[in-house]
């Protein structure tokens, strides 16, 4: 038994147990007196690397913002991109062209921003003007024309072949006849032709003398034939040059206005001209379908490919930033593969899945890039592949847009669409819990050259005079955004003693905001229920006691096996070798605390000490330690001269789930004492806390919920 000026001296009165703020130290009425909060509270190291992270240009530094949920992480880079994204410069606007020297490779522009837009917008006007000055130009008179007096000189020189080669041959004695299928020479008697029969008649040396010089007239007669072969390509050829030249005289003026419009931009110059020199060889898809005399399928389907031939001088805009005013900020939820790098789409066309330019679709990093992506580094991680395309896009500084399946699932190469890269200019902020961030480190060798600053925010802050105003400027912030009602000051000191309860620390406020603003709304809304204008601290009392009404199930059950005696828990009495522990327990966002009965005996051996739970494999890590530790002190402390000849055993009776944690060794040691020197142990006192080698009780984790669990059996 203690002595009784250290059982005085060690007791604690109730007003030690908690701290409390008298509500009339705080200068304000209510917080409608409080000016909201403008920004976060109690994170100047946060604070200063956030702003270190965010204005630092050079590669590398991307920031990884690193806390537990609801310690104001989003919120606070939400606040600092809102401020600095509008001194940003507008990026340029990005689109995909056609490609006339490699229709698979896509060819990417970029714009100043608003321009995209307008560029697009540009090449439908063109296609629409060619569409009605090359019908025009081809149709005119004029065209007309040159295009007969082409024709004209080659019928006319085609015509003169033939005659000098009709002179020949009746020279030689023979008629000739022009047919499709080529060149027919038929032999003559006295001027005419000579038929079958009579060439059958005539002697021989006559027939092998006709059939000598129809052998040479033959020859001759494909020199002919080839001679009115190139005519033909000449005519064509010189149909096209005039197609060619009318039709880019037509066009001309449209082509004129578009250079001007984009004379500072080289990229669009050079793919306007490979455009100009494209058309003529696709004059016909600029005149209206004919459906003349054609079934429905095949007027449908040439319809199809005139549009998509048309398709190719049009503007793929993947990114419009016309409507910015600084800095893109892109907040991305679902940071999958394909919504980070973009992908192409595929549409179906007569039973083919096809795609082209542009069916190309932008991702975050578009649409991000020369600004600020925003990403949970869980959400990346759970999505396959996701990081590792994060991670080579700002290694390489450029965005590849490349569907996986292709790579994946096709067991030989197939050709597919590889649009050229665009540079990557982003800063990229990655948020998490320390942990992730420690596991990256360690198995990630990109991780730390990628993401060179972070940011910690710490789970509480010292509770002083200007941190308890803050809280209350906070309360104030949640009352206004979210049109709740005001709290007096009753209300704040009350909110502000809950902070202290949720860290376990007389001297700390808690930093989860969260779980603060929850209890704000939750005040808010019982204040209602009571029918009051201001929120008090009876208000803020019950909102607290419904939220653990709404999630105590469990451990009101296990009172009520404590009660009817199923759960064996003594609180009076003394025990040999008996003594009751406490436990905590964590559900979700809910923990409370019971008594769990500790047992030990003893008996002759060799000094083993047993742990029935580590036996078995119910003792996790931790508590294996502690129990590793106590069994050392009592060799320590009493096995100095000999040995300890005892065999031991220890057990949490009615626990059939892992024990966890050291804070049960001194409840351990002393049961296992008392079962040594038969010492009882009042059955009334509940013990925790871990004890060292040296026989030392170290600090309670949980020790609210503890010793409430305790008191409420």
């Amino acid at each position: 038994m203690l002595a009784p000026a250290l059982a005085t001296r060690l007791r604690l009165a109730p007003a030690q147990l908690r701290r409390t703020i008298d509500p009339q130290t705080l200068p304000f009425t209510s917080t409608a007196e409080v000016p909201p909060l403008v920004g976060t509270i109690g994170q100047p190291r946060a604070i200063r690397a956030i702003q270190f992270g965010l204005e630092t240009a050079t590669f590398g530094y991307n920031l990884y913002v690193a806390g537990q949920i609801g310690t104001g992480r989003n919120s606070t880079v939400r606040a600092f991109l809102a401020q600095i994204a509008p001194t940003k410069p507008v990026p340029n606007d990005w689109c995909y062209v056609f490609n006339f020297q490699d229709p698979y490779r896509p060819m990417a522009i970029g714009l100043p921003a608003g321009q995209g837009s307008q560029f697009a917008r540009d090449m439908e006007d063109l296609i629409a003007g060619c569409q009605r000055e090359i019908p025009r130009a081809l149709e005119s008179e004029d065209y007309a024309r040159r295009r007969n007096a082409i024709l004209s000189e080659i019928a006319q020189r085609r015509e003169q072949v033939i005659r000098e080669f009709q002179r020949e041959a009746a020279r030689q004695g023979f008629a000739v006849e022009i047919t499709p299928a080529g060149i027919i020479t038929i032999p003559l008697v006295q001027g005419r032709p000579l038929s079958p029969e009579a060439y059958a008649r005539l002697p021989e040396e006559v027939r092998r003398e006709i059939e000598e010089r129809s052998a040479q007239l033959r020859q001759q007669a494909l020199q002919v034939l080839r001679q009115l072969h190139q005519l033909e390509k000449e005519a064509a050829e010189r149909v096209q040059a005039l197609d060619r030249e009318v039709a880019l005289f037509a066009v001309g003026s449209l082509f004129d206005d578009l250079r001007e419009r984009y004379a500072d931009q080289p990229a669009v110059l050079a793919y306007l001209e490979e455009v100009r020199e494209d058309l003529p060889d696709h004059l016909h898809d600029f005149f209206p379908p004919q459906a003349v005399n054609v079934p429905p399928p095949i007027a449908q389907l040439q319809a199809l490919q005139q549009q998509e031939h048309l398709a190719r001088y049009r503007v793929n805009v993947l990114v419009d930033n016309s409507t910015l005013d600084g800095a893109p900020v892109i907040f991305e939820r679902n940071p999958s593969y394909y919504n980070l790098l973009g992908r192409i789409d595929y549409r179906a066309a007569f039973g083919a899945m096809v795609t082209d330019f542009s069916q190309i679709r932008p991702g975050a990093l578009h649409r991000a890039n020369g600004g600020f992506l925003v990403l949970n580094i869980s959400d990346v991680l759970r999505n396959p592949f996701a990081w590792e395309g994060l991670k080579r896009a700002l290694l390489s500084q450029q965005i590849v847009i490349e569907n996986l399946g292709a790579q994946l699932l096709s067991p030989v190469p197939t050709a597919a669409l590889r649009p050229q890269p665009i540079p990557l200019d982003v800063k990229v902020v990655l948020i998490g819990t320390p942990l992730l961030y420690y596991l990256m480190s360690a198995l990630d060798e990109d991780f730390e050259e990628l993401f060179r600053v972070r940011a910690d925010f710490a789970p509480d802050m010292d509770w002083n005079e200007e941190h308890a105003l803050d809280y209350a400027a906070f309360i104030s912030r949640c009352v206004r955004d979210g049109g709740l009602r005001h709290f007096d000051r009753g209300a704040v000191a009350r909110v502000i003693e809950y902070g202290a309860r949720i860290v376990e620390h007389q001297r700390k406020l808690s930093l989860q905001l969260l779980e603060i603003s929850n209890l704000v709304a939750e005040a808010s809304y019982w204040a209602g229920k009571a029918n009051r204008e201001l929120v008090t601290a009876e208000d803020v009392d019950r909102a607290i006691e419904q939220k653990e009404y709404r999630s105590n199930l469990v451990e009101e059950r296990i009172r009520e096996l404590i009660a009817e005696g199923t759960l064996q828990i003594e609180t009076e009495g003394v025990r040999i070798g008996q003594i009751n522990g406490l436990s905590y327990i964590q559900l979700g966002d809910y923990a409370f605390g019971r008594p769990t009965r500790v047992t030990a005996r003893v008996s002759l051996g060799r000094g083993a000490i047993v742990s029935i739970e580590r036996e078995i494999a119910l003792s996790g890590p931790i508590h294996s330690k502690g129990f590793l530790i106590l069994s050392n002190y009592l060799a320590g402390a009493y096995a100095q001269d000999f040995p300890l000849s005892i065999s031991a055993s220890i057990t949490f009776e009615q626990a059939y789930e892992e024990v966890e944690g050291d804070s049960a060794s001194s409840t351990e040691l002393y049961a296992l004492l008392s079962a040594l020197s038969g010492l009882e142990l009042k059955q009334g006192i509940a013990v925790t806390g871990s004890v060292n080698q040296h026989g030392e009780i170290q600090a309670v984790g949980g020790v609210n919920e503890k010793i409430e669990g305790f008191y409420a059996v």
